[in-house]
């Protein structure tokens, strides 16, 4: 993918649409691993992005078309009714679709949530994601994120949601 042609900018009410589409396409994939438990993670990215007015919608767009999504949330915004806030900026429902990946365009928008924690003044960024997102988890790890164990949570029995930060003070600017 041309890089030059490729556009990272905040999403439009217009966009919603073909973000939820994106995203769900995306994240499909992900439906036979899951099994049993596929149809509330299917609900909870529905949920998510129907109720994504606490983040910064930020999606790439290329020839028109969007190609990506991210949700990018910061600092002190609250994870869930009733739960404690993020204590810093977090990365959540990152989307390219299986027929785009390795084109740069999540290293793109991985790239503008990390230039918008650091404008915040934010000394770290955090995410979450699981061990059948091996090729994300690739992305983030070359990126610098690293395991923090501390932000894991466990939706159902047997799955584990996986908690990675990335200190925002010893990237090279």
């Amino acid at each position: 993918m041309d890089q030059a042609h490729l556009q990272i900018r905040e999403a439009r009410l217009p966009d919603q649409v073909a973000i939820r589409a994106l995203t769900l396409a995306a994240y499909e994939e992900y439906s036979i691993p899951l099994g049993e438990h596929w149809d509330m993670y299917r609900q909870n990215i529905l949920a998510t992005l129907a109720s994504a007015d606490s983040a910064t919608q930020i999606v790439a767009v290329q020839d028109g078309a969007i190609v990506g999504a991210v949700l990018l949330y910061a600092a002190g915004t609250q994870r869930a009714p009733e739960s404690e806030s993020r204590p810093f900026p977090e990365v959540r429902l990152l989307a390219v679709p299986p027929a785009l990946r390795g084109r740069g365009i999540a290293r793109a928008l991985m790239d503008e949530c990390i230039r918008r924690a650091r404008r915040s003044g934010a000394p770290a960024m955090t995410l979450h994601t699981s061990d059948m997102m091996q090729t994300a988890m690739l992305l983030y790890e070359r990126m610098g994120f690293v395991r923090a164990p501390e932000l894991d949570f466990y939706p159902a029995p047997g799955l584990t949601v996986k908690g990675f930060r990335l200190e925002l003070d010893r990237l090279s600017r």
